[in-house]
């Protein structure tokens, strides 16, 4: 507001009240202006604020993604580790638990001593096949055991 808007607005007032409304609108201009600088410097800090959260947290999962990666490559690298001292050594590889090669290695050794030698069992003379009838049923089967029991 200028002093030419009020004496257009009240051509009577006089100059101490046209200095009184001037001073009155001052005040109520720097107040608000004084509280839209506030307003725009809590902005700017919330933007700024907000843009580091922002940033922290996308740096905090990518490093817990890191992580993640990490641990799956180390447990790819150990069950590859397991997988080839399994088939070297003839030991199942869900046994294997260590996480170098010497490691698995010594215990399919130590596997392999306890379970000792592997014992090659006599033959069974007749080699468990079946006497009799192939294709006969179970009464028949019976009845031919029983037969022969009594003779």
């Amino acid at each position: 507001m200028k002093r030419t808007d009020i004496t257009e607005l009240f051509p009577d007032a006089t100059k101490e009240q046209i200095d009184k409304l001037m001073g009155i609108n001052g005040a109520d201009v720097n107040t608000v202006k004084s509280e839209a600088d506030q307003l725009r410097q809590q902005l700017e800090a919330a933007k700024n604020n907000k843009g580091g959260e922002d940033l922290e947290k996308a740096q905090q999962q990518i490093e817990e993604l890191r992580k993640e990666l990490d641990g799956m490559k180390n447990a790819e690298t150990i069950r590859g580790i397991r997988e080839k001292v399994s088939g070297e050594k003839k030991v199942p590889v869900h046994l294997l638990t260590g996480e170098t090669e010497e490691a698995c290695a010594k215990q399919a050794d130590e596997i392999l001593a306890f379970a000792g030698p592997q014992k090659n069992y006599p033959s069974v003379p007749d080699g468990g096949e079946t006497h009799g009838t192939p294709n006969a049923s179970n009464r028949d089967k019976f009845a031919e055991w029983a037969e022969s029991i009594m003779n």
